[in-house]
C-alpha cells in the first residue's frame, strides 16, 4: 500500500502527539523541519502563486507537484444552495422508493442540492414570531436527508426569545448552543421530575423523544442553537396551541371548570396565544426594555 509523502507528513505530528515518547515515532522536537514544510508551505505557495511548482521532501526523497496541492487547498467559489427539489413530492417519492443509496445520489444531479442554507431556506421551513425564528431541514425541505435517518433545525432567538413548550413525537433532540445562553426545561412523562439547565455557548443538552420541553434566551443579546434529530421527520407539536385547539368542552373538563383566562373564554383566548418563537418572561422583557406590543 502506498501513501503520498504529504499524507504521511500531515499525520506524523498527530501521531507523535498521541503516542508515548520513546515509541516508534520521534518526539515533536526531533522531527525535521521538512515534515512541516511539506504539509504547510507547499500548499500556501501553490495557493498564493497559482502556478505549478515542485518541492522536495528531504525525509522521503520525493518531489511533490503543487498543481495537485492547489486543486485541494485553494478555495472554490461559494455557490448558493439549490432549493429546486425542496418540497417536491415527486422527487421525494422517487428518493423514498430508490432501492439503493447510490440510486438516490443519481436522482439528485446538482451538487448544490446537497447544501442547505439556514439563512435563506426553502419555503415552508420557518416558524417565526416576535421573539425569533426556528428553521428546520427535514426530508421534505431538504430531500438529500432521505435515507440518512437524521434531520436538523436552527433556532435564532432574539433578546428574551422563547421557543414555547413543544414535543417531538418521533425523535429525541440534541440541543447545542452555538451563540449566547439558553435556559432549558423538559419533563419526560407523568411522575418524572422537571429537568432545568442553563446552557452556555458550546454546551448541549438532550430532550428525550416525546418529552415536553422549551428553550428561553434570558439575555438581551441574540442566542443561536443547533438541534439534531434521529429521524428525517421528527415532527413538532406546540403544546399550548394544541391543547387550546381542542373542543371548548374538553378544555373545560380538563381544567375542572368553565375555563376563562383573564376573563376571556377559550375561543377568544386561542387567538391570544402568540406564534412561536414568542417573547419570554416579564422579568427579561423589563431588563431588556422590550414591550410585547
Amino acid at each position: 500500500m502506498h501513501f503520498s509523502p504529504l499524507f504521511v507528513a500531515s499525520l506524523l505530528p498527530l501521531l507523535a502527539f498521541c503516542l508515548p515518547q520513546g515509541g516508534i515515532f520521534p518526539a515533536l522536537s526531533d522531527l525535521p523541519p521538512a515534515v512541516y514544510a511539506s504539509s504547510t508551505s507547499v500548499s500556501a505557495t501553490a495557493t498564493t502563486t497559482g502556478t505549478a511548482v515542485s518541492t522536495s521532501n528531504s525525509i522521503y526523497g520525493s518531489t511533490l507537484d503543487s498543481s495537485i496541492i492547489t486543486a485541494t487547498s485553494s478555495s472554490s467559489a461559494i455557490t448558493p444552495a439549490d432549493t429546486s427539489i425542496a418540497n417536491d413530492p415527486e422527487i421525494i417519492g422517487q428518493l423514498s422508493l430508490a432501492p439503493k443509496a447510490v440510486d438516490r445520489i443519481k436522482l439528485i444531479p446538482q451538487d448544490a442540492s446537497f447544501k442547505f442554507d439556514f439563512k435563506a431556506p426553502p419555503a415552508d421551513t420557518l416558524s417565526e414570531g416576535k421573539g425569533g425564528r426556528t428553521v428546520r431541514a427535514d426530508r421534505k425541505s431538504f430531500p438529500p436527508l432521505i435515507g440518512t435517518g437524521g434531520s436538523m433545525a436552527l433556532g435564532f432567538l432574539g433578546p428574551c426569545g422563547f421557543n414555547t413548550p413543544h414535543t417531538h413525537p418521533r425523535s429525541a433532540e440534541f440541543n447545542l448552543v452555538v451563540q449566547g445562553t439558553l435556559e432549558t426545561e423538559f419533563t419526560l412523562e407523568n411522575g418524572a421530575r422537571t429537568i432545568r439547565n442553563t446552557l452556555a455557548t458550546h454546551q448541549m443538552t438532550v430532550f428525550p423523544q416525546g418529552a415536553l420541553h422549551t428553550e428561553f434566551n434570558p439575555n438581551c443579546d441574540d442566542a443561536i442553537f443547533v438541534a439534531g434529530f434521529a429521524d428525517e421527520d421528527p415532527g413538532v407539536q406546540q403544546t399550548a396551541q394544541a391543547y387550546f385547539g381542542l373542543d371548548q368542552e374538553v378544555v373545560e373538563a380538563a381544567t375542572g371548570n368553565d375555563f376563562t383566562f383573564e376573563g376571556k373564554e377559550v375561543d377568544v383566548f386561542r387567538k391570544l396565544i402568540p406564534a412561536n418563537v414568542a417573547l419570554g418572561v416579564e422579568s427579561c422583557l423589563k431588563k431588556c426594555r422590550i414591550t410585547r406590543a
